[in-house]
């Protein structure tokens, strides 16, 4: 969309838009004393991005100081260094702060990640932190509009309904929605509190974004994460993107891409859509949206018709490829794979071959192929290809998965998932009397908080389907009661799906909370008018003002795993409290206040006791130690933080250097202890740059598949064949994972110490509360504490073992419904009745494709982020893209009368009629139209402003798309099918 000038002069009698009058005032607040053509000028720099990364050195609120003279400038500067809250690349920032003041901020240069560069977003960082458009005060909604409140009665009336429904309807009522926009430690900390609780019904933002990546990869190969980083993209000599538009989504990772291809690396984009990270590369592959297990099984074909195979390999380190080849090579012939996905057999052919000849080669996915109904299937025919190239456990290669916010992965490892405790430990009793060990409670105690034993060990409801955990026919649910209570912890609700029975299910609450720096559209949508027989009349919604991270300090973990420390770049603002302490004063309200804080210290943030950060990193660094969250203490990374300059900034290691501050020695250390970073922090692992790579000791970051399926699958073995092993292992062959019988009987027990022995007894490498087993199975003799096994090509706990190419529930192709149908319907499934084929088979009946002849797919822009609350109401970023669109083809929109910049209805199946702005490109096709996700305060053609607490609505508002997307899930993960539903357009 095109950047539309606006002034911000004052108005020459003509009526002002919304967004004018919002604009002008962000920014008279910005910069109070000059205008912005002179600030411009003095900066010497431009509109966008640049404005934004402007020093702010004239700021009204330094006025806070106890003088009536403005003292910036002439009191002394302190630099705070934090991480960008944004995507998930972990761009780091300098914070200059005055009298208290975030007055102007710098990218790092020395951070081997960002390397001195900011998108738009990052360097309008400040204005999150300072931002006019903030939830300042606690407010409850009465009589449809939000009222102030005090702290104290926010606090007691939640307890006490909370408690009341406890009681009457069991915890398992009450739903925890957290956040990826927490810090390690509050992520952990939410976990522990739900748990306590008494309840397995939480989640976050990881389950609509990336959730069907950890299933699928973890289950091929062990962990569910990114393999490389974006530094070690600059080895690959090519680069497969496929649904994932990063120059958009995560602009400063392009840096690395751009260096490699300066060496030569080729660049193929494969997507419905011309993006602009397609138009930065060498081929643009335009494919039908959900059909990349098609498109990457044809590119297998090819693969294995030429026998471009690495056999050596997955003869050495792959279990059931021959399988995946049988199949391969009967099913997805060229012709097939053009029926399907619409790319030829020469321009298949050529791919294929390119990403033989350039090896190592790197694949890069992102939301466009885990949001679907078999995002599952789509993740594990990437891993496949990639296996089959022998692209994994190598530098330049990977399966390099770029996560959407800046702690996604963070909360993903630790944080509030329904189906694991901390460190995926899933839920069974051993996990508990772990974390029970750990955090120095009884287990029978936390085993009484639950309703039953069965609902401990149970799955609890996802984040994608908690509306229907309140509509549901109650017998049709897998738990005591329907939900009646929510709490939105740092949640955007637009970034769901079916947004017309979502706000069913908020009028049917009992409560509602918001715990955010900013309101949301939750607040508004709570706000807003719906249909009368829906409203509860003894609901109650309350906002909670919490603060931005850059009121606080924690760590977050990068998409690469590596972990940043945010230092605290100034007090909370207004009367925001941070979310560890509102959990506190909540836990102390339910009842659990000591055995929550039983492990840390208290320290006074404006006379309240606030859990130590610091403290709650060091219990996950002795809990988690499945995938190595135990090395990475707060004293390591803040000299990581201190000391950017002496990281590589292609391998991310530190050749030598200490730490002036305590002497510490980087010798050997990858920036930010990417995990696993194994034992203790004492045995110094340096961490693991690259996942699975033989080629290195695992003392240096070296590695190798994971055991953590068994030890053979109908009589074939499923570890590593002789001589596979990572480098100076004494163990040569494969082996399972580690645990007391196995130490003994190799003989390295007594490598222990007395105390690490009485700690390991009876334990596995996960559950050794010491990290004896673990130091010694590395330390000693070179090998890996979870064994040294094959990736899997064949998933027999998957409902396809081997990946299957289904047709979306919502689609245009009833005729390929017939030969690729969608799976049966599940009873039961995470606690809900979940529909498969019955609805695809209603909608091919109902002849929906006619209705809605243009597949609708979503994404992001590189302007804002997420839901786009926060950066909506960022007047630098507001004043870049104004407007909510839909992208449609010259073709389609000639035949409906449309021309660019019109008005336009969106229509979709679910009823919903979406007003927004036509924006007329060849950008998609003729069959597809495209809208961003991070629009919200416009409600089918409606302005929601007088629905948001005064002055807190974002300074642009728009219709969100998932108003009208429609019903679809994944059938692992329950990912919602975000990227391929159906829709028409119609001149408004």
């Amino acid at each position: 969309m095109l950047l539309t000038k606006k002034t911000v002069a004052a108005p020459t009698g003509a009526a002002e838009s919304n967004f004018v009058q919002s604009l002008r005032r962000g920014m008279a607040q910005a910069l109070p004393t000059m205008d912005r053509r002179t600030f411009l000028r003095r900066s010497g720099i431009g509109v966008g991005a640049g404005l934004a990364a402007a020093p702010l050195a004239l700021v009204r609120k330094a006025e806070a100081a106890d003088s009536k003279e403005v003292l910036v400038g002439k009191t002394k500067a302190v630099t705070r260094r934090t991480v960008c809250s944004h995507c998930s690349v972990g761009c780091s920032v300098d914070a200059v702060v005055e009298n208290g003041v975030w007055v102007r901020q710098e990218p790092v240069f020395d951070s081997p990640i960002n390397l001195g560069a900011h998108c738009a977003k990052g360097a309008a960082l400040r204005e999150h932190g300072h931002g006019d458009h903030r939830l300042r005060y606690p407010m409850k909604l009465v009589n449809g509009k939000y009222q102030r409140i005090s702290w104290d009665t926010a606090l007691n009336e939640i307890s006490e309904r909370l408690l009341k429904l406890r009681e009457e309807s069991g915890p398992d009522s009450v739903y925890w929605i957290g956040s990826s926009k927490h810090n390690n430690e509050q992520a952990y900390l939410l976990r522990k509190f739900v748990s306590y609780f008494g309840s397995n019904n939480c989640d976050h933002q990881a389950r609509i974004c990336h959730s069907t990546t950890v299933a699928g990869v973890a289950n091929t190969w062990g962990y569910g994460a990114m393999t490389n980083s974006y530094n070690d993209m600059q080895n690959a000599k090519i680069a497969l993107y496929i649904g994932s538009n990063a120059a958009e989504a995560h602009p400063v990772s392009m840096l690395h891409l751009l260096h490699a291809k300066e060496n030569g690396c080729k660049v193929i984009v494969v997507d419905p859509r011309f993006t602009r990270t397609a138009a930065k590369a060498d081929q643009h592959v335009r494919i039908r949206s959900g059909t990349d297990v098609a498109f990457l099984f044809g590119l297998l074909y090819h693969v294995f018709n030429n026998g471009w195979e690495d056999k050596d390999y997955i003869q050495a380190r792959v279990y059931g490829m021959d399988q995946v080849k049988a199949e391969v090579m009967s099913k997805w012939t060229p012709d097939k794979v053009q029926e399907v996905c619409g790319v030829d057999e020469a321009t298949m052919f050529g791919i294929a071959k390119a990403m033989h000849e350039n090896r190592p080669g790197t694949l890069v996915w992102c939301m466009g192929q885990t949001q679907h109904t078999i995002g599952n299937a789509m993740v594990r025919a990437s891993c496949i290809l990639q296996l089959a190239l022998g692209n994994i456990g190598k530098s330049g290669g990977g399966a390099n998965i770029f996560r959407g916010h800046d702690n996604v992965q963070g909360a993903t490892d630790v944080g509030p998932n329904p189906d694991s405790l901390p460190g995926y430990y899933g839920l069974t009793e051993g996990s508990w009397k772990h974390f029970a060990n750990v955090w120095g409670v009884d287990y029978e105690w936390i085993k009484s908080r639950y309703a039953s034993p069965d609902l401990m060990t149970k799955p609890g409801i996802t984040v994608s389907r908690w509306i229907d955990g309140v509509l549901e026919n109650p017998e049709l649910i897998d738990q005591p009661t329907n939900l009646k209570a929510v709490f939105y912890w740092g949640h955007a609700p637009n970034s769901q799906t079916r947004g017309l029975e979502m706000k069913r299910a908020m009028d049917k609450l009992d409560l509602l909370v918001v715990v955010d720096p900013y309101p949301s559209a939750t607040a508004a949508m709570a706000a807003m008018p719906g249909n009368p027989d829906d409203l509860n009349p003894n609901r109650a919604v309350y906002l909670l003002p919490a603060t931005t991270q850059f009121e606080t300090s924690g760590s977050c973990t990068a998409s690469n795993r590596s972990v940043q420390w945010r230092e605290k770049v100034i007090e909370p603002l207004w009367e925001s409290r941070t979310d560890h302490m509102i959990m506190y004063q909540l836990a102390q309200k339910l009842g659990f206040g000591k055995e929550f804080v039983k492990n840390y210290k208290l320290q006074q943030v404006n006379g309240m006791d606030e859990p130590v950060i610091e403290d709650v990193l060091r219990e996950i660094n002795r809990s988690c130690w499945t995938i190595g969250y135990t090395g990475q203490s707060p004293e390591r990374l803040k000299a990581h933080m201190r000391n950017m300059h002496l990281f590589d900034v292609k391998t991310l290691r530190a050749k030598g250097g200490k730490d002036p501050e305590t002497g510490y020695d980087f010798t050997g250390d990858y920036f930010g202890l990417p995990w696993p970073c194994w034992g203790t922090p004492e045995m110094k692992h340096p961490g693991t740059a690259n996942l699975y790579d033989t080629s290195l000791n695992v003392m240096e970051g070296g590695g190798n598949f994971r055991a953590n399926f068994g030890v053979e699958r109908n009589g074939e073995s499923l570890l590593a064949e002789d001589g596979s092993h990572s480098k100076g292992a004494d163990l040569t062959t494969g082996y399972p994972e580690f645990d007391h019988v196995l130490l003994k009987k190799l003989g390295w027990w007594n490598e222990l110490t007395d105390a690490e022995k009485k700690a390991a007894e009876g334990k596995n490498w996960k559950t050794d509360p010491s990290g004896g087993i673990i130091r010694v199975v590395m330390k000693n003799h070179s090998c890996y504490p979870f064994g040294n096994a094959k990736a899997r090509a064949v998933v027999w706990n998957f409902p396809d073992p081997i990946p299957q190419h289904r047709e979306p529930l919502y689609g245009t192709r009833p005729d390929l419904v017939a030969k690729y149908p969608s799976h049966k319907d599940l009873k039961t499934f995470w606690r809900l009745p979940t529909m498969y084929s019955s609805l695809q088979q209603k909608n091919v009946d109902d002849r929906l494709y006619e209705k809605f002849p243009l597949v609708l797919t979503s994404g992001r822009l590189v302007e804002y982020e997420g839901g786009g609350e926060e950066t909506r109401s960022n007047p630098w970023l507001a004043e870049l893209q104004q407007e909510s669109f839909v992208e449609i083809n010259p073709k389609a929109a000639a035949d409906r009368g449309i021309r660019n910049g019109d008005r336009v209805w969106v229509l979709t199946p679910t009823g919903a009629r979406l007003n927004v702005q036509a924006l007329v490109t060849e950008r998609v096709g003729p069959d597809t139209a495209f809208m961003p996700f991070h629009f919200s305060g416009r409600w089918q053609g409606k302005d929601m402003l007088e629905h948001y607490p005064e002055g807190a609505a974002p300074i642009v508002r728009g219709e969100a798309v998932n108003t009208g997307t429609t019903y679809g899930y994944d059938v692992v993960t329950m990912m919602q099918e975000t990227k391929t539903t159906i829709c028409n357009i119609a001149k408004a």
